[in-house]
């Protein structure tokens, strides 16, 4: 049974217009191939923003399991308007939710991960079905709680999917061309990208990309499943996602990107002794709180240390309850959402020196202070104000020669 996974984001199911070029997407995929579908959906755009905003003004705490059962309402209804217009159009189809097939989760509400999907269901129901319309962003616990996996879930959906049924290939669609080496919004002339390594989207995609969702690029790099970003208006082709080895040309950077789902809090006056940086943290984790960037400073005398790190936006309240309310010394907390940061993504970064120093001089020439660094082989971010985000974004783009 030949079966294609094909992924379509919420812009590219907006309304019944854009729900009807999917369907023509799927119609001429099944002219030219005797293939089985698998469509995963988001909801339509802008439905879960407006579901979110509705529940918090019941509750702000999104780890609550009810509002689990909420945001994923807004996929069940995509799929079944999806699902019905294919009906209409004599292509046997059905929608399947999360709970239904199942896609069992852990019971972490709000970020679950997939433990497991029933790979047979599927097979099943592709031998009385042409198409399958499945709820992406989506699954169930062991408690038979409904568990939702993080904004862009989708795409997790898809490449699990993909790989339970032992396919290399999976197709996201987007409103986009591609992968381009900036946000073409906001910079003009940024390129789309022919190819990118799993670990430079991976990058890009855990430090503000929105064009795919980060763990849907880990498991694909884990089991070798070839993504395909393009476009639901446009017959071209996207931007592959490949292994580094199948890249030919290492460009020094590929992309630069930015994130405003970043808040930074500083702790001062915590006592500089053994052991306070690990309960310090060891506390977030264990409210599953995910810290990111990190820089400690130690006072002339040696007594003690300020500390400073970046958590999500949304874990920013939570964050300072549980430090307040914690046995951590310290004399002062604070914390700033009005920041942003830009990061610069490149496999040939390994090989090549002098773009961290590039990076700094160009911001510098811009005014523009740099709060907290962080690095791997193949990335660098900086932390800056909110306000200074448009004006770096163009200015990198422009230094490392990225534009058309």
């Amino acid at each position: 049974m030949l079966i294609n996974v094909l992924k379509f984001g919420g812009t590219s199911v907006a309304n019944l217009k854009r729900i009807e070029n999917v369907v023509k997407i799927v119609e001429k995929r099944i002219k030219d191939n005797s293939s089985k579908i698998i469509l995963v959906v988001s909801a339509m755009s802008g439905v879960t923003n407006e579901l979110i905003k509705e529940f918090k003004k019941i509750k702000n705490e999104i780890s609550d399991p009810e509002y689990d059962v909420i945001v994923s309402t807004g996929e069940q209804s995509s799929s079944a308007l999806i699902s019905s217009l294919l009906n209409k159009k004599k292509i046997e189809s059905r929608s399947l939710l999360g709970w239904q097939i199942p896609i069992l989760t852990d019971g972490n509400h709000s970020k679950a991960r997939i433990i497991k999907i029933n790979s047979n269901v599927l097979k099943n129901h592709l031998e009385r079905y042409r198409v399958l319309v499945i709820a992406g962003f989506q699954g169930i616990s062991k408690e038979n709680r409904i568990t939702t996996l993080g904004r862009g879930g989708s795409d997790t959906t898809a490449v699990a999917i993909s790989y339970a049924l032992g396919l290399k290939t999976c197709e996201i669609y987007t409103d986009v061309e591609g992968i381009f080496t900036s946000d073409p919004r906001i910079v003009k002339d940024a390129n789309k990208i022919d190819s990118i390594t799993y670990d430079e989207i991976l990058e890009l995609a855990s430090l503000g990309s929105k064009v795919l969702h980060p763990r849907s690029v880990e498991l694909a790099m884990k089991y070798g499943i070839r993504i395909h970003v393009r476009s639901s208006f446009d017959k071209k082709l996207g931007t592959m996602v490949v292994k580094e080895e199948n890249k030919i040309e290492k460009e020094v950077v590929t992309g630069i990107t930015s994130s405003e789902n970043e808040a930074k809090i500083t702790l001062k006056g915590i006592p500089d002794k053994p052991g306070i940086a690990a309960k310090i943290f060891s506390t977030l984790a264990s409210n599953n709180i995910n810290v990111d960037m990190i820089v400690q400073n130690i006072t002339d005398d040696g007594r003690f240390a300020s500390l400073t790190f970046t958590v999500p936006v949304e874990d920013e309240r939570k964050s300072l309850k549980e430090l307040r309310s914690s046995d951590i010394k310290f004399k002062k907390i604070h914390s700033n959402s009005s920041i942003c940061k830009i990061s610069i993504v490149g496999v040939g970064m390994k090989s090549n020196v002098g773009v961290a120093q590039k990076m700094f001089e160009t911001l510098a020439k811009k005014n523009i202070n740099i709060q907290v660094i962080s690095t791997s082989e193949i990335k660098i971010s900086v932390l800056i104000d909110l306000p200074k985000k448009k004006i770096a974004l163009k200015a990198l783009h422009s230094a490392y020669g990225l534009g058309k």
